[in-house]
């Protein structure tokens, strides 16, 4: 990541940022598996139920490789509030009080509330794995890719689900 220009006080400036958004999405891992344990249990469908629970104690695996990344880093594993992800499950608990217990509506808000987390960590993961090669960090950025293509495949799970609960929904019409 060293150039020309750069100083080693930028340097260190980029290694703290970085280790401030580790700290963030380690904090957004943790709120995100309360809020999936509130979707799960709203959920009409056994398979969203199901997927729900998959990705719970895939996001507790998630958690323990970020405390290695902190390890890596030489730091301990400490949390830092994240506003998005905050926002994102306090959405979810919105779209199940506003929406009919039993439904697909609602099973229809829930996998999106779930996609917009899945996106954010999407984001969030594939930019931390870039940085962390930059950094010349090569273990961290394997770690760091290992739960990326785990949120991606999530993802593509849940577009599954959605596309086969519309096809419910109109099979029921």
């Amino acid at each position: 990541m060293n150039t020309k220009n750069q100083t080693a006080s930028e340097s260190a400036a980029f290694r703290e940022f970085f280790i401030d958004q580790i700290k963030d999405i380690y904090w957004a891992e943790k709120h995100l598996i309360s809020g999936m344990k509130k979707m799960k249990r709203a959920a009409t469908s056994p398979k969203l139920a199901e997927a729900f629970t998959n990705h719970i104690e895939e996001s507790e695996g998630q958690i323990d490789r970020l405390k290695r990344v902190f390890e890596l880093l030489g730091k301990r594993a400490q949390a830092k509030r994240c506003e998005a992800m905050e926002g994102i499950v306090a959405e979810a608990e919105e779209v199940i009080a506003d929406t009919e217990k039993d439904t697909y509506t609602r099973d229809a808000a829930l996998i999106m509330a779930a996609q917009k987390a899945e996106h954010y960590e999407i984001a969030s993961y594939g930019t931390l794995k870039y940085y962390a090669e930059l950094m010349g960090e090569d273990e961290i950025s394997r770690e760091l890719d290992a739960t990326l293509q785990e949120e991606k495949n999530t993802d593509s799970l849940l577009t599954c689900l959605t596309e086969e609960g519309v096809r419910e929904m109109a099979m029921a019409d």
